[in-house]
């Protein structure tokens, strides 16, 4: 099995990383029983699979054991972002009955963290979501890991995510700054109330931090600036 390289999500500069940090702990103040996490938007390039991905790295960071699904079938760009080489078995090939083994689990290069693909475009993404087959492969999965986390479609395009979510213990909807307005946010909001599905919160992503207040820009470089000193003070002694 081929082990899949996201090395590249580890590049971080101090306040992305606090950010996914702090997103981490507040899902973790949700409680015990959040085990399955739904990540879905109102619409197309919000950013929602980067943060669900890099979500759960900081979930295995913190030696949680993980597993990644890309449940967006009908859009998915996992495969090619994340360096895979060569054609995969993925969700949709278990979901459609054509593989039903374990080999569409894919270690990484993070401790404590899997994946499963997406797989070829099917012809029937929410009837596949909808069947005993996804149903019964979380809560195999609930057995094996302490979190699971979902990138779903765009709720504002799709339905896919709401019938994701009656199998998730809460959604989260990532939302692109100065990009949705307050009524359209507001519908995909309904929507996932309309599955009895919590909603653990939202996710601003993409915001403008030179538009931000003296003290939120300069808290984190400042305490950015200490830590890499720290750093180098520690590499240095032991030289």
């Amino acid at each position: 099995m081929e082990t899949i390289d996201i090395s590249n999500l580890l590049n971080f500069d101090f306040q992305r990383r606090e950010a996914f940090n702090t997103l981490r702990t507040n899902i973790q103040f949700c409680g015990n029983d959040i085990k399955v996490i739904g990540i879905t938007s109102c619409s197309p390039n919000e950013g929602k699979s980067s943060i669900s991905l890099n979500l759960a790295v900081s979930l295995a960071e913190a030696d949680k054991k993980v597993i990644f699904v890309d449940g967006d079938l009908r859009n998915s760009v996992m495969i090619a972002r994340y360096r895979v080489s060569h054609a995969v078995t993925g969700l949709s090939h278990y979901l459609s009955g054509i593989n039903m083994e374990d080999d569409f689990i894919y270690p990484t290069n993070i401790k404590n963290l899997d994946l499963i693909l997406s797989g070829p475009v099917p012809p029937n993404p929410s009837e596949l979501f909808g069947s005993q087959s996804f149903s019964l492969l979380i809560k195999e999965l609930k057995e094996s890991y302490d979190y699971i986390i979902i990138d779903t479609p765009p709720l504002g395009s799709v339905i896919d995510s709401a019938v994701i979510s009656r199998e998730c213990d809460g959604m989260l909807i990532v939302i692109e700054a100065n990009a949705i307005n307050y009524k359209f946010a507001q519908r995909v909001k309904e929507q996932l109330d309309k599955t009895g599905c919590k909603i653990l919160g939202t996710v601003l992503n993409k915001v403008d931090l030179n538009k931000k207040g003296y003290m939120s820009k300069h808290y984190g470089a400042n305490y950015g600036r200490y830590y890499n000193n720290e750093y180098s003070a520690k590499s240095a002694k032991k030289s």
